[in-house]
């Protein structure tokens, strides 16, 4: 199947490894230059080289923390070096942001809580913000947020992630109709377990509450899925890159939950 993306630009956030990179490298592989954000600048550039070689599309790498005005500066400006590109002009928007840590909510103050609004609810809001109207005067765009399977079933020891992504939801749920009729798509993507290595941090933080250790929690997660393995990051980014395509023109303001069906509900 052709997606009809040869040529579009894309701001990918968090992508020097994990579930960001493998977005960065499905969307490249259809035909799409791309913007890739993350803090670490080795990691990134090593990202960015190793699509450039699978792909020969344009790859530009912005060493930055999008969950500042100054990175997020950076990254909308870096469009201009795409391929008949302009500064902020981006035709696929996927943010991502590395949650925040596991933990007691009985130990969380307000700066915490800013702290994690910032990177997994605001942050998005203004890259939206930032880039939807030109999608609006173009008659087509898409942006993917990259939030949890916590939204659609909460962690006691995630309720920091709980909270912001759960935020970011409602929002998009009210702008995602606005900008419907104009060729535009917002829609949420849930990870479940896919074997990343944020997911090896939750391992950590739940041994370190439990009394057990990482590769016990590990195994007690696995077993607790639906098929009995972790999700890929590339079966991630395949849809990430189908939810960007021209076919899914008529799906809008919805929450993907990837889990293997292990969430245990009809609906």
């Amino acid at each position: 199947m052709n997606f009809g993306l040869e040529g579009k630009h894309a701001l990918v956030c968090g992508a020097s490894k994990g579930l960001g990179l493998a977005c960065a490298r499905a969307l490249a592989a259809e035909g799409v230059d791309v913007v890739l954000v993350a803090r670490g600048a080795d990691a990134l550039e090593q990202a960015a080289s190793q699509i450039r070689n699978e792909t020969s599309r344009t790859v530009i790498a912005v060493p930055a923390d999008i969950t500042t005005p100054d990175g997020r500066a950076s990254a909308l400006s870096s469009a201009a070096h795409l391929p008949g590109g302009t500064a902020g002009r981006f035709d696929i928007v996927v943010t991502n942001a590395g949650g925040p840590a596991a933990g007691n909510f009985r130990e969380w103050d307000l700066d915490t809580w800013g702290r994690a609004l910032n990177a997994n609810m605001l942050t998005a809001i203004e890259l939206i913000r930032a880039t939807v109207d030109g999608m609006i005067e173009r008659r087509w765009g898409r942006i993917v947020n990259i939030t949890s399977s916590t939204v659609k079933a909460p962690s006691s020891i995630l309720g920091l992630s709980n909270g912001a992504r759960c935020g970011l939801t409602g929002f998009v749920a009210g702008v995602a109709r606005e900008v419907a009729p104009h060729g535009v798509t917002i829609n949420n993507i849930l990870p479940g377990s896919f074997d990343t290595d944020r997911l090896q941090s939750n391992f950590r933080a739940v041994s370190n509450m439990t009394n057990s250790t990482p590769e016990e929690a590990r195994e007690a997660r696995r077993l607790s899925t639906a098929p009995q393995r972790f999700g890929s990051p590339d079966e991630f980014g395949a849809v990430c890159a189908f939810l960007c395509s021209v076919q899914a023109g008529y799906i809008n303001a919805q929450n993907l939950l990837l889990d293997g069906g292990t969430f245990p509900g009809s609906f």
